[in-house]
């Protein structure tokens, strides 16, 4: 699922103001909880919203929504490296719609549109774990997305389709010369693109508009290189791509979501969340899809499977506790997995916390995955 995870609302909101310069988005700004900008409908009035079934048309539906509160393009993976080492990556691109509309103004800099994005290469072997964050205007070309040829940026990271009608092949862009990384990647589809949901209808809460457009390629061979810490490497691996975008996503009272998108060596793939409540119990609109070799789709309901955390880690940082080590059963489908981090310490460090990280998976069936956790406070 991959939901969009909450910013701080004030610096996002510097960003559409008329001044020339964006404000940095470490500044001291309140900051949202899970409704800010996912919550019910009250919160997203006058934007356009997700409120059942309707057909998904591409290539148009790979770029951008703007007149919807929230979106994201969210790419995670495990590569192995020609050095020997293993790596995790994430690199999110975030767009969010600051206002239903704006007054005309003169500024070239005025826009309506922030965008924020996300980037983490975990070194598994050495135990490093590297993230960065960054935020845009959308405007004068710092950040968007067009369509002939797919293209979503934001400065110089970027997805670029190399075709003008697909979105695949496709080049996976991201460096941070501070931070040390360096990231570049060829991205091909193994699988056909899932619609999660009821045909991309994915339902999040009691309101029929709590509720996302979502689909996702769960299986993508990557190629390519990446950098952490001076230690540089070529790649190769597998992928994962989660899109969505919606106005109104959550319902009030859920506190947070456990997400995993396991890639099985038998060629199967998991992708379950579990909606967390407030009181800890797991909502009824928790789901997931079980994709099989050839890309045949199971979808999953929150009675399919069960999650069991079983070994957690402490954030030094932030003292949340996190669980890095569960269960993940599907009893239909004769799955008892083991899903392991494969490094504890994979907290993002960004304006709000949460945990994303590669994950091993063993018991009824190996492989390798991603988990994001969220709503774990200290």
């Amino acid at each position: 699922m991959a939901l969009a995870l909450v910013v701080l609302v004030g610096a996002l909101a510097a960003l559409w103001r008329a001044s020339p310069t964006p404000a940095p988005a470490t500044e001291s700004a309140d900051t949202a909880g899970l409704g800010g900008l996912l919550g019910p409908a009250a919160e997203g009035e006058g934007f356009a919203r997700v409120t059942g079934p309707a057909p998904l048309v591409f290539p148009r539906d790979h770029a951008a929504h703007p007149d919807h509160r929230s979106e994201w393009w969210y790419f995670t993976g495990n590569l192995r490296g020609a050095d020997g080492g293993d790596y995790g990556f994430q690199l999110t691109l975030f767009r969010f719609a600051l206002a239903p509309s704006a007054p005309p103004r003169e500024s070239a800099w005025a826009t309506r549109q922030a965008w924020m994005g996300h980037f983490a290469i975990t070194d598994i072997a050495r135990g490093r774990h590297v993230a960065v964050e960054r935020y845009q205007r959308g405007a004068l070309g710092l950040a968007g997305a067009e369509i002939r040829p797919i293209r979503v940026w934001l400065d110089d990271w970027q997805l670029q389709a190399e075709g003008p009608e697909r979105l695949f092949p496709l080049t996976l862009e991201a460096r941070d010369a501070p931070a040390g990384l360096d990231l570049r990647l060829r991205l091909t589809r193994d699988k056909p693109r899932v619609l999660q949901g009821e045909a991309g209808y994915s339902r999040k809460g009691e309101d029929p508009g709590n509720a996302s457009r979502y689909y996702s390629y769960t299986r993508l061979a990557a190629e390519g290189s990446l950098r952490i810490a001076g230690r540089e490497a070529e790649v190769r691996g597998s992928a994962w791509l989660d899109r969505e975008w919606s106005t109104s996503a959550l319902d009030e009272g859920q506190a947070g979501w456990d997400w995993f998108a396991l890639q099985l060596a038998d060629g199967r793939d998991l992708m379950v969340y579990r909606l967390r409540r407030d009181d800890g119990a797991t909502d009824p609109r928790s789901a997931g899809v079980l994709v099989g070799p050839e890309g045949a789709v199971r979808h999953l309901d929150a009675d399919d499977f069960r999650v069991l955390p079983r070994r957690y880690w402490q954030s030094p940082d932030t003292g949340a506790r996190y669980p890095v080590d569960w269960r993940v059963v599907v009893p239909a489908a004769d799955l008892s997995l083991d899903v392991t981090a494969r490094l504890d310490a994979q907290e993002m460090p960004t304006s709000v916390r949460y945990w994303e990280g590669a994950v091993a998976v063993t018991g009824s069936a190996e492989g390798v995955g991603y988990l994001e956790m969220t709503g774990y406070d200290g």
